[in-house]
């Protein structure tokens, strides 16, 4: 794990479908929509002030597992992050057949 890294538990409101999200220290975007929000510089430091909306636009696989590249609306910096398996499967797939 990324010396950087800082657990964080935090539930949260999703801003783009409005589920409310019980988070696990590593929770880092919506397990429905799979929106995420530009917050962090390292992972769970909340230092990121752009606060932009952060856009599911790929899925990639790797190792066999998936992976979402978030691009942020505001200000353009993308990001991998790990599905998840409490992730909606059908909402990634969706995501895949955009590409």
């Amino acid at each position: 794990m990324n010396k950087k890294f800082q657990k964080k538990v935090e539930d949260f409101i999703c801003e783009k479908c409005k589920v409310h999200v019980a988070g696990n220290g590593y929770t880092n975007h919506c397990p429905e929509c799979l929106w995420s929000k530009h917050v962090d510089v390292n992972p769970g430091d909340r230092a990121a002030l752009c606060q932009g909306m952060m856009e599911p636009q790929k899925v990639d696989s790797k190792d066999g597992e998936y992976q979402i590249i978030h691009r942020c609306v505001r200000c353009k910096y993308k990001k991998k992050n790990k599905m998840m398996p409490e992730d909606n499967f059908e909402t990634m797939l969706r995501i895949a057949e955009k590409e």
